[in-house]
């Protein structure tokens, strides 16, 4: 059995603000019939304790940044939990980065080191007599547990997975923290933790651990250009066969359509629409459900709307993020019956929305992996995606030879413009209006694997990789 202690900022059911929560909460539970015992460490957030008030106290650090703080035991599934009830950087209004001002919280750092410090901790001492293997670090919010890791003297035996969810987001801050941290100062350099004068946690992570992931294998090798590395793209390349993309799955048992065939979606459609205020309609109805951003491409959405619209197309949107956006598509809503938008996010009516659309929209600049298009699949709700990440390898787009071949599941776009999404949309009523292609198309997406099976027996054949480098290690000891 091998054990591995997952360290994350978020995790479903717990917390949550994206993929990575639901990623941390899917692991554990398929990652244990493959032989791999992974706990979890999450910080104390006043949410997590109300939601374990029995969880008790295992381990005590009598000065962590600032004030005392407790580990406790608690659970996750039928799984570990262990919990960083630190109330001086965790007990506190506001969301789990940033504060009721809207600004991140100014002491950030010492909020996300603390979890890296307590990770460090475990693994070189070892908690309830059980002593990780590996650690798995997600985003920068762990990158520093290999250099606690190795002030602690445990680097040679504990191994070091940093998980890259989203390189945009790096972990900076200024050079003072070096000490404030109580980082090595001969670490702030080219080959350390320096970045432009700064402290990166994310680099830490990258340099410091055995190897690196991210969440796709498009996304991998997205991440070595220059376009899309945002600047790590060079110490990414030197990591070599270290660095590798593995592809996120879903729950298929939380995502579990009460249909099983297409023909079960057509009631799903008319109450979405009766609840949606939506006129029939003899084209397909799309869906979106995400943050409303320029990264996600919602420009391009509102440049391309007005065409989908008049080819008989409808949209049903759920999401908020900027202001520009939700104002945006708010309007098109008042000038057309065929848009419906509910700004804010409601997981329940989330779901409503792709058991009932025809069709979901991820029009992403870059996304790492991406889960709504997963979500999609599962529920015949045939995705339309721009050509990047882990929606190039999880969509097969409806080329001839696809068609031809019977196997596509949705449609795919490129280069990332409004003109390459508005062609996709027509392409998409077209293919709405062939009901034996259609009906095929559901059927494909609805047969795709989307789980965890794959993925899960990729990251356990990783962990056994980094404890046995070799291969010689007799696995029925």
């Amino acid at each position: 059995m091998t054990r591995v202690l997952s360290v994350t900022s978020e995790c479903v059911p717990l917390v949550k603000t994206g993929g990575l929560a639901d990623v941390a909460g899917a692991l554990p539970g398929a990652l244990a019939p493959l032989g791999v015992e992974m706990r979890t460490l999450l910080p104390g957030y006043r949410a997590v304790l109300e939601a374990q008030p029995e969880a008790e106290t295992v381990f005590e650090v009598w000065d962590l940044f600032g004030g005392f703080a407790r580990i406790r035991r608690g659970k996750l599934g039928d799984g570990v939990l262990y919990i960083l009830d630190a109330p001086h950087l965790y007990d506190r209004d506001g969301s789990l980065y940033i504060g009721p001002d809207g600004h991140d919280w100014w002491d950030n750092p010492q909020r996300f080191a603390a979890l890296s410090l307590a990770a460090a901790m475990i693994a070189a001492h070892g908690i309830e007599d059980w002593v990780p293997e590996v650690l798995h670090l997600h985003d920068w919010q762990a990158g520093l547990t290999p250099i606690y890791l190795r002030e602690l003297g445990a680097a040679e035996r504990v191994k070091t997975l940093m998980t890259i969810h989203n390189i945009a987001f790096q972990g900076c801050f200024g050079a003072d923290m070096v000490r404030t941290l109580g980082l090595p100062p001969q670490g702030f350099s080219e080959n350390g933790f320096e970045y432009w004068g700064q402290v990166s946690t994310l680099k830490a992570g990258i340099t410091a651990s055995t190897k690196v992931s991210t969440v796709s294998p498009t996304y991998a090798r997205e991440l070595l250009t220059g376009e899309f590395g945002l600047g790590m793209e060079g110490i990414l390349a030197s990591r070599g066969n270290d660095f590798t993309g593995i592809l996120n799955g879903i729950d298929e048992e939380v995502w579990n359509p009460s249909y099983k065939t297409p023909a079960g979606k057509a009631k799903h459609k008319a109450a979405l629409r009766e609840e949606m205020h939506l006129p029939e309609s003899d084209g397909p109805l799309a869906v979106v459900i995400s943050r409303l951003t320029g990264q996600k491409g919602f420009d391009l959405l509102l440049e391309a709307l007005p065409e989908f619209l008049e080819q008989g197309g409808q949209l049903a949107l759920l999401g908020s993020g900027e202001g520009y956006f939700e104002s945006a598509f708010r309007d098109a809503a008042l000038k057309s019956p065929h848009v419906a938008v509910r700004i804010g996010y409601d997981e329940a009516f989330a779901r409503r929305l792709i058991e009932g659309g025809d069709a979901i929209l991820v029009p992403s600049r870059f996304e790492p992996c991406g889960l709504t298009q997963l979500y999609g699949l599962r529920f015949g709700t045939l995705p339309v995606v721009s050509l990047t990440g882990g929606l190039a390898d999880t969509v097969i787009h409806a080329n001839p030879a696809a068609l031809s071949a019977g196997v596509a599941t949705g449609l795919q776009f490129y280069p990332t413009t409004a003109r390459a999404l508005s062609q996709a949309l027509t392409r998409l009523c077209e293919l709405y209006r062939k009901p034996k292609i259609w009906q095929q198309m559901m059927k494909n997406a609805m047969a795709q694997p989307v789980g965890w099976d794959t993925s899960a027996a990729a990251y356990a054949d990783l962990f056994r990789e980094m404890l046995d480098p070799t291969g010689e290690a007799d696995d029925t000891k």
